[in-house]
């Protein structure tokens, strides 16, 4: 299939597959007039790549995953070497935890702050007997 067709069944665009070709990470054939020409397996391989990039990893971490981008992540197919793949997810996977950590504490802190925003206006609506409104 050409550029285009693969673009249109991954629902991405022309200008990424050629970015993930630039990247190293997509390796079209090249017919005899120039034009990219791709596998059925280019699908697999352009879907794990926008996942991937979305959870978090880099292109530079997928060029280390390499041939297994072809694998189905989540399925029964393992990549040949598994050696880099659990390497690079690890690291991943660990910067993620991170990352997931700060952002609990700051839903954390804005929850509270938060809260004590709600506390502060329903004081104001409702001034107990006596009290002046600030």
């Amino acid at each position: 299939m050409r550029i285009g067709e693969l673009a249109q069944a991954t629902g991405t665009t022309t200008r990424a597959l050629r970015y993930y070709e630039e990247q190293g990470l997509l390796r079209p054939q090249r017919s005899a007039n120039g034009y990219r020409e791709y596998s059925p397996e280019a699908e697999r391989v352009v879907d794990n790549i926008r996942l991937l990039l979305a959870s978090g990893l880099t292109s530079e971490d997928l060029r280390a995953v390499g041939e297994c981008l072809g694998d189905e992540l989540f399925g029964d197919r393992v990549c040949a070497d598994p050696g880099p793949k659990v390497e690079v997810f690890e690291q991943r996977l660990a910067l993620l935890r991170r990352r997931i950590g700060e952002l609990v504490a700051v839903h954390d802190r804005l929850a509270a702050r938060l809260d004590d925003l709600h506390e502060e206006a329903a004081r104001r609506r409702c001034p107990q007997a006596g009290q002046a409104v600030a």
